[in-house]
């Protein structure tokens, strides 16, 4: 079975291949077509310096690792052909201490898919067909959008974090930086019962946050952030800046949380740690999730949320390099959104 494929062979640099798909499918893995996958950030470290967080590709390889995609065939699996799954990319052992208290996310041999971390690489899913294990796959009910499934590994990510700050009914929350990450922790944060203020640096990421049920919003370098100072018990650093990372510990109450959702990459710009100290702050981290995939897929199949208004636009997988090139012109707000070439 031909398909097309899109390849990172550099940074900036996307070719699409076709390739053939392997005629035996390998035990416990089932064939998919992709329905819609969606860029990351991460995606975009890759594409802008084929590394990221300090891991260097080693060769070519297939972006992408939040997706839904129709089973083309089970493979013995208690899966229907032509089903809706979503994807849940990590790909734990099951075995360590880690995965038995449910903490896969801390899974010490995990593989993930499109990322240097997994060696050897595993293509990801900006490519029309690909295998992946059953396990990971979760069924979704009749009539639920691929266009909004997509967004189910990042929204567990987001709520990941939000779960981590304790983040509950009548919490006031602020999100700095509306991005794609951003925009899903302030539905997060909404569908927990919190009170959800924003910040960002364009009035466009504002208007996308306050669709999803944020109630005011602060447009940096234009409002007058001072009033902020204090004001939150929880402050999601969702923007990867020091600058963002400086706001959320001043924004934050006494005794406060910071979740820090970003990956804050190195700067010259000094971070005032003293603040931490001072106020008490309970700063923590936050990687992948844990149980909040299932939490996420539920929260999409409810129809709730207007994921619609999160999307930036719509590319087919022979596309990803205008995707990307879209993604990193800083003009996209919210997702950017891969579909099969066909």
């Amino acid at each position: 079975m031909g398909y097309a494929k899109s390849l990172l062979t550099a940074a900036g640099t996307v070719k699409i291949v076709s390739d053939d798909m392997p005629e035996a499918i390998e035990a416990d893995h089932v064939r998919l077509r992709l329905a819609t996958a969606s860029i990351c950030g991460t995606d975009m470290h890759y594409f802008r310096h084929f590394a990221n967080a300090g891991f260097q590709l080693d060769y070519p390889v297939s972006l992408g690792h939040e997706a839904c995609a129709l089973v083309e065939d089970p493979n013995g699996s208690a899966l229907e052909r032509g089903q809706l799954v979503a994807i849940n990319p990590v790909i734990a052992c099951g075995t360590c201490e880690h995965c038995l208290s449910g903490d896969i996310n801390m899974c010490p041999t995990k593989r993930f898919p499109g990322s240097a971390t997994t060696v050897p690489h595993i293509d990801g899913f900006f490519r029309d067909y690909f295998d992946f294990p059953a396990k990971c796959l979760r069924p979704v009910r009749d009539g639920v959008d691929p266009d909004h499934l997509t967004f189910a590994e990042p929204l567990a990510c987001a709520m990941h974090s939000i779960n981590r700050a304790g983040v509950g009914a009548g919490s006031k929350v602020l999100v700095v930086g509306c991005g794609p990450m951003g925009l899903l922790a302030t539905v997060g944060a909404v569908s927990k019962g919190a009170e959800v203020h924003v910040s960002d640096l364009k009035q466009g990421a504002i208007d996308a946050a306050r669709a999803v049920g944020a109630t005011e919003g602060f447009v940096i370098n234009r409002d007058d952030m001072s009033k902020l100072s204090g004001q939150y018990d929880v402050v999601v650093e969702a923007s990867g800046s020091p600058h963002g990372y400086n706001q959320a510990l001043d924004s934050v109450r006494k005794q406060g949380v910071v979740a820090v959702l970003s990956l804050i990459q190195p700067s010259e710009v000094p971070i005032n740690l003293h603040i931490n100290t001072l106020k008490e702050i309970n700063s923590i981290g936050s990687v992948l999730f844990t149980g909040e995939f299932e939490e996420a897929v539920s929260l999409i199949e409810s129809g709730t949320v207007d994921f619609d208004a999160l999307i930036a636009g719509q590319f087919s997988v022979c596309e990803t390099q205008v995707a990307c090139e879209f993604m990193a012109s800083g003009d996209a707000v919210g997702k950017v959104l891969i579909k099969p070439a066909a």
